[in-house]
């Protein structure tokens, strides 16, 4: 499928759409880092999910890629990503920083789809990771000063398991955004409600369902059904229109969002480190990202999904 947009760049509308999706997706750290405050990590993100599949399964039709795909990114993704990630949050990684940090995805799936697809990345492509691996380096560094070191190892290790969910949805090469995230939402959802019963015990689980309340309530519908559904719903749409290479930068503004709303809601505060640490991600991200989106527009080929953002 090729993109059918305007070849000369995107509608006013469409360009405020991308950039109310980038704001959405970043705010979400703020909402997750509240939503710790209801529920513990796992059993947060296992409610996450199941409010995001239902009752969208009814509404998004059937699977559109085999099961084996929507198991292997299902359980990669949903449990292994999200549950590294809120559990990082839990232990001390900002909201500002995680949504940062998180941007090396773009790294990690280039490094495996170099090596399980046999994509040589390119000198720009090259030069992007460099950048934001050294982005990275700072990033630690000012965490080092100022916050637990394992939960930042954390937020990395998530996103790696991002970058091996994407290459394994490049795979799947899913015809429909939102059906296969959707379809997806299904799979995490029993294993991260056993891993909290195990891991959190029941008493915790309990207890934090018995207390929901209405901010707890509209927490769980923000992080599944705005970021989720509304956000893959939109950013398939704009990927249906135009060229990747068109849609993909307005996801360099994610952690422009949640580090902005972060300061603002939460009080974070963000250092020179931070700064330079956010400088260099985003610029290599930027190199590493499009380099591989503008081939992919080239060649007039659908946009690939390894390079497709899933809201954290």
């Amino acid at each position: 499928m090729v993109a059918s947009g305007d070849p000369h760049g995107m509608r006013p509308p469409h360009i405020a759409l991308a950039a109310l999706v980038a704001a959405v997706w970043g705010v979400n750290f703020v909402v997750i880092e509240l939503g710790l405050g209801h529920f513990p990590p796992l059993l947060f993100s296992a409610l996450r999910f199941l409010a995001a599949a239902l009752p969208a399964v009814f509404l998004v039709g059937p699977p559109k890629v085999a099961w084996k795909w929507l198991l292997g990114v299902g359980m990669v993704l949903g449990v292994a990503k999200f549950g590294l990630l809120f559990i990082g949050m839990d232990r001390g990684a900002g909201a500002g920083l995680s949504s940062l940090v998180l941007q090396v995805q773009a790294v990690f799936t280039a490094l495996f789809a170099a090596v399980v697809l046999g994509e040589r990345p390119g000198r720009v492509r090259l030069l992007g990771m460099a950048v934001a691996l050294a982005g990275i380096g700072v990033a630690a560094v000012d965490e080092g000063a100022s916050g637990p070191v394992l939960a930042f190892v954390l937020v990395v290790a998530a996103a790696a398991c991002w970058g091996v969910s994407n290459v394994l949805t490049r795979r799947a090469a899913p015809p429909d955004a939102l059906n296969f995230m959707v379809w997806v939402s299904t799979v995490p959802v029993l294993p991260l409600l056993g891993l909290s019963l195990i891991f959190e015990g029941w008493d915790r689980d309990r207890a934090a369902l018995a207390g929901l309340d209405w901010s707890g309530a509209g927490i769980i519908v923000y992080v599944a059904w705005i970021t989720t559904v509304f956000g893959f719903g939109a950013w398939g749409f704009l990927l249906s229109r135009y060229p990747a290479s068109s849609v993909a930068p307005f996801t360099l503004l994610v952690p422009v969002f949640g580090m902005s709303s972060a300061a603002l809601f939460l009080g974070e505060p963000v250092s020179g480190l931070r700064w330079c640490a956010a400088a260099l991600l985003v610029g290599g991200v930027a190199l590493t990202s499009l380099a591989g989106t503008r081939r992919t527009a080239a060649r007039q080929t659908a946009p690939a999904p390894a390079d497709e953002p899933a809201p954290a």
